[in-house]
């Protein structure tokens, strides 16, 4: 079961166990999807998109993270957590973690050489299973607001 890997991170505390909040995880849902859409922009520089891209990825990650009553204040083990929490690919979780790698050298270190293709990447592997992911967490959390109205 991929949540057992999820609990081995709490006993080396490497994520923590917090119950889900709907509200965050419906906030963090809109904050991805508005990014996400923002990074489709081709009139923006590549930068900026993959500055957006790259944070709309990390919000949904975070948002399943949080979906399954987990927290983490390690972005890169976020994005590790997708194989566990929505069933992401080593392959993809790879390209959200070299993503992860990129913005850091971009944070830190001034580095700010992006491709297109690395956008691009960023940008299909969101689409491919977060997106379809965010369909199911919503579903979720409209049925738990129906049972507690």
């Amino acid at each position: 079961m991929p949540l057992e890997k999820l609990e081995n991170l709490v006993r080396t505390h490497q994520l923590s166990v917090e119950p889900p909040v709907q509200g965050e995880i419906a906030g963090l849902l809109r904050a991805a999807r508005a990014k996400f859409k923002d990074a489709l922009k081709v009139e923006l520089t590549l930068e900026s998109r993959a500055e957006l891209g790259y944070s709309a990825a990390h919000a949904f990650a975070l948002a399943a993270l949080r979906w399954h009553g987990y927290c983490s204040d390690n972005r890169y083990l976020v994005f590790q957590c997708l194989v566990h929490t929505v069933g992401f690919s080593a392959t993809q979780a790879r390209v959200l973690s070299e993503a992860h790698d990129r913005r850091n050298r971009a944070a830190y270190e001034g580095e700010t050489e992006v491709t297109q293709a690395q956008v691009d990447a960023v940008l299909s592997t969101s689409t491919q299973r977060l997106w379809r992911s965010r369909r199911r967490i919503f579903a979720k959390i409209r049925g738990a607001r129906r049972r507690h109205s």
